[in-house]
């Protein structure tokens, strides 16, 4: 459903090996029902729309979701800027390990903002690319992404911006082939200062610039750490969460020291809360012991909703407006803004 369609449409146009599924794989099914459309209404027009009807649980009426391509706009196109622009925070979202809902918080803080009227710019350095694709961004159909304001002198961050992707929000879009990267920049001069460059020219455009950094302490993390002001670390409420978070925090101590001296943490978020569970109260618990005052009081609760949000291109905001991972967002919104 939603952006599974999307996988489908692009794989039809490469040609794919045969896989034998073993007897015994097979898979639950949900409560959902898909409404195909017939193809004659199906038209190509600039948004490129699967209608997808999900059951919001028993005694609720159901809701139909949209998976929406975001159009593939310039940032020649963005809309004008309402209010006055101040000074730009930078932002990195890190956290060394994966699965801890980085690319999450990164879209749906970074749309909680702009539904408060910020201009917010998402600069996805990962080149899983989540923070793109859970925006409905089509990564094949991109001509260039980050990997090549990094790598080309010529390319400069705004070539690359998509605009207006939700209200308020711009994606600085990654593809696959930022993996080669941090190979192609370590024969480079500054190599450390690529993203901060970039970054730079975009200042005073906007009040936030979150950078989804990915799951690893290589190159690119390190570039993410010279080029924020501030790091945000979402840690998952569950057993490993405080595991590697000490490597984390000397890394960032040496990027300070040697590359970034302003770099500080401004603040960490508990995500993946279950309130049901002991081991979510124990987690959290030891997490605010340890950090204190940089823990948010916003909490970003365990939801079907918020992990199916992605699949149809949509920030949880435009989802599930009036859930519990909606309304989390839009709480962690309110201090971010809080804490300046």
């Amino acid at each position: 459903m939603g952006l599974f369609d999307s996988f489908k449409r692009q794989s039809n146009h490469h040609e794919m090996p045969e896989v034998s599924i073993p007897p015994s794989t097979s898979f639950k099914e949900e409560k959902t029902t898909e409404e195909v459309a017939s193809p004659e209404d199906a038209k190509v027009t600039e948004r490129d729309v699967d209608a997808v009807q999900v059951e919001d649980g028993a005694g609720s009426e159901s809701a139909v979701h949209t998976f929406v391509a975001t159009p593939l706009r310039t940032y020649a196109d963005k809309k004008p800027v309402k209010h006055v622009v101040g000074a730009t925070k930078v932002i990195a979202i890190l956290n060394q390990k994966g699965g801890v809902g980085k690319s999450t918080t990164t879209i749906n803080l970074g749309a909680a903002l702009g539904e408060m009227g910020k201009q917010v710019l998402l600069v996805d350095l990962d080149p899983q690319g989540n923070t793109s694709s859970g925006l409905g961004i089509e990564k094949s159909e991109l001509e260039r992404c980050v990997y090549d304001v990094l790598i080309d002198e010529d390319t400069s961050l705004t070539d690359v911006i998509i605009p207006d992707v939700c209200e308020g929000l711009d994606v600085a879009p990654a593809t696959i082939n930022l993996a080669g990267a941090e190979v192609e920049l370590v024969s480079e001069m500054a190599r450390e200062n690529r993203l901060k460059e970039a970054v730079g020219s975009v200042r005073g455009k906007y009040d936030y610039v979150f950078i989804d950094c990915p799951p690893s302490l290589g190159l690119l993390t390190v570039n993410a750490l010279v080029a924020a002001d501030k790091l945000l670390i979402p840690i998952q409420c569950e057993f490993y969460a405080l595991e590697g978070v000490t490597k984390l925090l000397d890394s960032m101590k040496r990027v300070k020291t040697y590359l970034n001296p302003s770099l500080d943490i401004f603040g960490v978020l508990l995500t993946m809360y279950d309130g049901r569970t002991t081991l979510s109260k124990q987690v959290a618990n030891e997490v605010r012991g340890f950090f204190d005052r940089l823990v948010f009081d916003a909490v970003i609760p365990r939801s079907v909703k918020v992990s199916e949000a992605p699949s149809f291109g949509q920030p949880i905001t435009e989802y599930d407006p009036s859930g519990k991972g909606a309304q989390a967002y839009r709480n962690l919104a309110k201090e971010v803004i809080r804490r300046g």
